[in-house]
């Protein structure tokens, strides 16, 4: 039997199988409201067979989106217009989706990735960008305003408000976004973290914001409901957040109620050197998953069925993440099961589509 086609239990959410559909920024909302393009985007994707499908990094108020694009939470109207998304999708689908909240901090106000990318003048929809000390990222010619202590409760309460919506929109499992570079990441790592207050300067004064973020979500969703978080498990620079720091962490996680860690890596800094290679990051989720016991998600090149299944039966991860694998091949699990000899689901209108030669292919 295949164990990258077996199931898992993730808190009280089962999943059919161990293929997650990782974030993927879309740039394509209208402020903050998903838009049809996200209605196209969640509904393909929900036929892909996959387990479960996690919505893309979504900002929990106006000055945390990436760029003036993304999706949000903070309000009736962005809960109403994902809420619309949603049901389309499930219209036609039964597979669960997530969502990843986030703040992107410093990292904020920046063009859609197909216009350059770069920070955006406030004459040019662009706003003024804050983190947790005035460091500014790469070459951004606005340099961020330090969060105060009130500013910081404030953040914690944004996340908790975004969360109940989470569940009011029978959303299944909520991924705090502490990865790339963003808001809770530039928290942790000390290259961006320059604090000398309870928020910074210790690993343990670093991850207060972090752990404060998840004791709030996790007192306003319901018991076994999955939260978890998303980190990057290496800065990729020298005296920057690294594995063991990430290991820490995601202990210190568990403990305040986390059920999964969903382990990328970078986006800090512009110093990072990385070296790019199949399941290069898997490494990380597997020294998280071995110091710790807590759920993992492996991500970052893994493309063939087969790699992903030596990743599942050697015990690395517990669950693999596809983001612009998926994105290219939509059909990503269908080929993988044919592959490995499992079945996988297909809406009732593709079964006609069923290879010869994989004849329980669809289940």
């Amino acid at each position: 039997m295949s164990q990258l086609f077996s199931p898992y239990q993730l808190g009280n959410l089962t999943l059919a199988n161990r293929i997650v559909i990782a974030p993927m920024c879309q740039y394509s909302a209208k402020d903050g409201c998903a838009t049809d393009w996200h209605t196209i985007h969640l509904g393909h994707l929900a036929l892909s067979g996959a387990a479960l499908l996690i919505i893309e990094a979504t900002a929990v108020e106006p000055d945390g989106r990436i760029s003036p694009f993304d999706v949000g939470l903070w309000s009736d109207e962005t809960e109403a217009a994902l809420g619309k998304a949603l049901e389309a999708a499930r219209s036609w689908s039964d597979m669960p989706i997530a969502i990843q909240l986030a703040h992107a901090g410093r990292k904020a106000s920046v063009a859609q990735p197909w216009k350059g990318g770069g920070q955006l003048g406030l004459d040019e929809g662009g706003w003024n960008v804050h983190a947790p000390s005035a460091v500014g990222f790469e070459s951004y010619p606005r340099p961020p305003r330090a969060l105060t202590r009130d500013d910081i409760a404030r953040l914690v309460e944004a996340f908790a408000v975004a969360a109940r919506r989470s569940v009011r929109l029978g959303l299944a499992a909520i991924e705090l976004h502490g990865a790339h570079g963003y808001l809770m990441h530039q928290f942790l790592s000390p290259l961006s973290n320059r604090r000398e207050d309870e928020y910074g300067g210790s690993l343990e004064n670093r991850m207060r914001f972090p752990l404060q973020v998840l004791d709030a979500v996790r007192s306003v969703v319901p018991a076994g409901y999955p939260v978890g978080f998303r980190i990057s498990g290496t800065d990729w620079v020298e005296g920057g957040w690294d594995v063991g720091q990430s290991i820490v962490f995601s202990e210190a996680a568990k403990t305040h109620g986390a059920d999964f860690i969903h382990v990328s890596s970078g986006g800090l800094s512009a110093a990072q050197t990385i070296p790019l290679g199949p399941s290069y990051q898997v490494p990380f989720a597997r020294a998280v998953k071995q110091a710790t016991g807590i759920p993992t998600i492996a991500v970052g090149l893994i493309t063939e069925p087969e790699q992903a299944e030596a990743i599942i039966g050697t015990g690395e991860a517990d669950l693999i993440g596809l983001a612009r694998g998926i994105l290219y091949d939509p059909r990503w699990p269908w080929h993988a099961a044919a592959q490995l000899g499992a079945s996988v689901k297909a809406p009732d209108q593709y079964l006609r589509s069923q290879p010869r030669q994989y004849s329980k292919l669809f289940a």
